[in-house]
């Protein structure tokens, strides 16, 4: 077993692998020629309401199946995921996103699901029924996601172009649709939306690469007539990527991003935007006056036309090769206190990407510490030595990673941006854990300028292709990259709420299963 000390950076390691085979068999004869296009997990998400120590519970949906499965702790040859429900869609419609709540009198689980129907089908997952429709939005459901403060508030992201937030309290039975988010703040399909960990703030984003940060109201508690609505965003941008852009997220207070052919993750802030403050009204967001203008936003405003400031700055950027022209592929950071952030990503050529964010920090300190030993004349390595990170470590040849897969059937389971240090000094800030400003530290100097320091250039460029933050334009590689047979095009990741298991879907039907923190046997009794 690993010490405490190394387990806080170990990566999660490939432990298995399923197949859901029977998307399709219930097809009519002429559909199943195109049955391939149904066999695909667009989504995947755990159940975040369980205690700690129990096993943890995910739904994988594809266009037709939700297949909800546990986790348990096993010996390292046996399967980990064991098959609890299935919850089939027989209607014509074809799902893609999907979310977690409870029901706000039983407390039993409860998976709400969207796609190509402009509605939201919640079901029992206990009962494995349809408990509850949402109807409201005029076009087809791209994303659906539950607020972190409050697991009766879900927010949809649809081709109308709106985002509806939407409330299960028994109170708002009767008109569930709490507020919209319209006006002209999209111009085309909706593909992602993100809840901030307060609950208060939400991200949009879609065809029209226009990243919008909303403000929301408190919601009353009894039941309203009719829904607020807000027409304009608090901060709006086109300037962060220049195509469709899939998912978006929030770490603490900043922002990451992907759009299609970029093959990166982009960090970034919104200038001027904390948490900490008070929330805005919604007659505080800016109007878009001049429609010019890409970048407009409530936190940084502009004073005059020959005055504005930069209001977004570009942090850092993750390097995700081979995505091709694929999109709908969708990151996800796992966030805890006390554990570090770790961020995974899945291309369109069979590779899962992760990178440890507290790396970052770890590093810089390292390489400072080497260049104050070298100016001291101190010794730099071996005896007496700067104390390395264990994981810092040089990967000479990369390993393909494979692995025995289980399949599982229907019939078995029943203008306004900047880069940090743009006019500052060569070292920059940048956040390293839960994405707050209180927690920065400088980043490392350039292993061009650092020679001499104990290790060979070859080695301290190794080092800063997947550490060094000083180019916030620069690509960073992943400091884990495992690869599998079979063509796999990964969809979305999912997080267990205590992060030691990770798991990707994608295309064929195909769930990965990744684990950190490996126990002997699972001791815990789960909840179902």
């Amino acid at each position: 077993m690993p010490s405490p000390e190394s387990a806080e950076w170990e990566l999660p390691r490939l432990r298995s692998s399923f197949l859901f085979q029977d998307d399709y068999r219930y097809l009519s004869p002429d559909d199943q020629a195109a049955s391939q296009d149904l066999a695909e997990f667009f989504d995947v998400k755990f159940y975040p309401y369980n205690p700690p120590g129990v096993p943890p519970v995910f739904a994988a949906t594809s266009k037709k199946h939700a297949v909800i499965c546990r986790l348990n702790q096993t010996d390292k040859d046996a399967q980990p995921c064991e098959v609890i429900k299935l919850i089939r869609d027989d209607s014509e419609d074809a799902n893609c996103a999907s979310c977690w709540s409870r029901d706000p009198v039983t407390h039993e689980p409860l998976l709400c699901v969207a796609g190509t129907s402009s509605n939201i089908k919640i079901y029992n997952v206990k009962k494995g029924k349809l408990a509850r429709t949402l109807v409201g939005h005029g076009g087809g459901i791209n994303d659906i996601v539950t607020s972190p403060d409050n697991p009766l508030i879900i927010a949809s992201a649809s081709d109308d172009t709106t985002i509806r937030i939407w409330s299960l309290a028994a109170a708002h039975e009767k008109q569930p649709c709490v507020c919209i988010l319209g006006g002209e703040s999209h111009s085309y399909d909706l593909l992602s939306v993100a809840f901030h960990d307060n609950g208060r703030y939400l991200l949009s984003t879609g065809h029209d690469q226009v990243i919008n940060l909303w403000a929301l109201p408190e919601f009353p508690t009894e039941h309203l007539d009719i829904p607020f609505v807000i027409q304009y965003p608090h901060f709006s941008s086109s300037e962060i990527h220049n195509n469709l852009v899939d998912c978006v997220a929030f770490h603490g207070d900043l922002i990451l991003s992907r759009a299609c052919h970029e093959d990166t993750i982009v960090l970034w802030q919104v200038e001027g935007f904390s948490s900490a403050d008070p929330v805005p009204g919604p007659l505080d967001a800016p109007t878009p006056t001049d429609m010019a203008k890409q970048t407009r936003s409530y936190f940084t405003p502009t004073l005059s036309a020959q005055s504005r400031p930069a209001m977004f700055t570009r942090l850092a950027q993750f390097h995700t090769p081979d995505c091709g022209v694929q999109f709908f592929m969708r990151f996800r950071i796992f966030r805890a206190p006390g554990k570090h952030p770790i961020l995974a990503f899945a291309n369109a050529k069979s590779k899962t990407f992760f990178w440890d964010l507290a790396r970052f920090g770890s590093y810089s300190r390292y390489m400072a510490e080497l260049k104050e030993a070298k100016e001291a004349g101190r010794p730099l390595v071996g005896e007496g030595g700067v104390p390395k990170p264990a994981w810092l470590v040089i990967r000479r040849s990369g390993k393909k990673t494979t692995i025995a897969t289980t399949t599982t059937t229907a019939a078995a389971a029943a203008g306004g941006g900047g880069v940090a240090g743009d006019g500052a000094a060569s070292l920059r800030s940048f956040v390293m854990g839960g994405g707050d400003k209180e927690s920065m530290v400088s980043a490392s100097p350039d292993p061009e300028s650092v020679t001499g320091l104990g290790h060979s250039r070859e080695t301290l460029q190794a080092w800063a292709e997947m550490y060094d933050l000083s180019n916030p334009v620069g690509q960073i590689k992943a400091h884990r990259t495992v690869q599998v047979e079979g063509g796999f095009v990964g969809r979305q990741v999912g997080w267990s709420p205590e992060g030691e298991w990770c798991v990707v879907v994608g295309n064929g039907n195909r769930a990965l299963i990744y684990q950190r923190w490996a126990k002997e046997k699972g001791v815990a009794t789960a909840i179902a």
